[in-house]
């Protein structure tokens, strides 16, 4: 099995670091930091295994992470910081703690099905307690074996585990038809409250019990809410902020990340003004133009580049990394990125010349 020992990269770990420690000042560091986030299903596809295996066979997903961190840090290049390993469930969270049937199809990411439909099953669901709720218990001994693992290997790298939902209105699109669910915020308001009210109890009841299993108590937090990339902004503000900014307030005292593939782009003052993110991944569906108008000096955001900016080669990709530096860089506050994730199919010899080219012209001040 390849080995990944991170004190071979501590020196760039460390420059790494203090260059995203000035974009996050909203100050210009020497150059422009490129965080590509590559992870299980690209690394699976890329080394040759079924995406179906990765999610279902733990010491081949324990080997794929591995070989991962030695990829990215020798070949790509970018500017993370990180090289820990984890338990990777993939987006099936909800399908675990409601105990609703999941597949695992071949070579792609696992699916909840949407068992719930219609007002009744709305009122009748029910928040389980992590306590005794034999799905969360699973997570939590799968984590702990993985870490028994990792420890057996003598890899001195950390190991994450846990379960978590998506806030209220991805959650609910989650575990009920998507299209109900928009339905819904336009004729049942009241309704929609009631089932939000519930996932956001299920969110602090799951993220209560996972700081008691670590003992800490979270004062940093990130969401992944994508769904809310296709209501309007009113209507954003009206359904979903109330319990997303409960959620921050919670547990956000520090830090307050937003992960959003959609296109978010009319949603973007809201986040700086009213959510106050401290960073924010914009999507590979956003404009780097918006986010830097409504964003810019009030909330470090990530992104730029869109997984089809990547799925040909560098001299297709050239105009999309051109454009985003351009515009995305100057005074800081910004890294070029995917938005979103590296899907699989995104070509790594573009990815890589994308990296080395970016080290160069990123460099301040932007001339491009």
């Amino acid at each position: 099995m390849v080995t990944f020992n991170p004190e071979k990269y501590r020196a760039k770990i460390e420059e790494s670091r203090r260059r995203l420690e000035i974009a996050r000042r909203f100050e210009e560091p020497d150059r422009v930091p490129i965080l590509i986030s590559t992870a299980g299903s690209y690394y699976t596809r890329l080394f040759g295994y079924n995406i179906r295996d990765y999610y279902t066979d733990l010491e081949l997903q324990l080997e794929i992470q591995v070989q991962g961190l030695q990829w990215a840090y020798e070949e790509l290049g970018d500017d993370r910081t990180g090289y820990g390993l984890h338990v990777d469930l993939g987006p099936v969270a909800e399908g675990i703690y409601f105990d609703l049937p999941i597949s695992y199809p071949d070579d792609t990411s696992p699916w909840v099905h949407h068992a719930f439909s219609g007002p009744e099953a709305i009122e009748k669901l029910e928040i389980p307690d992590p306590e005794d709720h034999p799905g969360v218990q699973r997570v939590y001994r799968l984590y702990e074996e993985q870490k028994a693992r990792v420890e057996k290997m003598g890899l001195n790298l950390p190991v994450s585990g846990g379960l978590q939902i998506h806030p209220p209105l991805s959650a609910a699109c989650a575990i009920f038809p998507v299209e109900e669910i928009y339905t819904y915020l336009c004729t049942e308001p009241e309704l929609i409250h009631k089932l939000f009210r519930k996932l956001y109890l299920a969110f602090c009841k799951l993220q209560e019990f996972r700081d008691k299993y670590f003992d800490r108590k979270s004062t940093s937090i990130g969401l992944a809410d994508d769904n809310s990339a296709f209501i309007s902004d009113e209507m954003y503000r009206k359904f979903v902020l109330p319990y997303n900014k409960a959620i921050y307030e919670r547990y956000g005292k520090q830090g307050r990340h937003l992960h959003a593939d959609g296109p978010n782009d009319h949603h973007f003052k809201t986040y700086a003004e009213v959510l106050k993110l401290t960073s924010m991944d914009i999507g590979g569906f956003s404009d780097v133009a918006n986010a830097k108008r409504d964003l810019g000096g009030k909330v470090f955001f990530s992104g730029g580049l869109n997984c089809r900016d990547l799925y040909g080669t560098f001299a297709e990709a050239k105009p999309a990394v051109d454009r985003a530096i351009r515009i995305g860089a100057p005074g800081g506050g910004y890294a070029l990125a995917i938005g979103g994730e590296t899907y699989p199919g995104v070509r790594p010899d573009t990815l890589i010349q994308v990296v080395t080219y970016a080290k160069e012209v990123g460099r301040y001040p932007i001339q491009l």
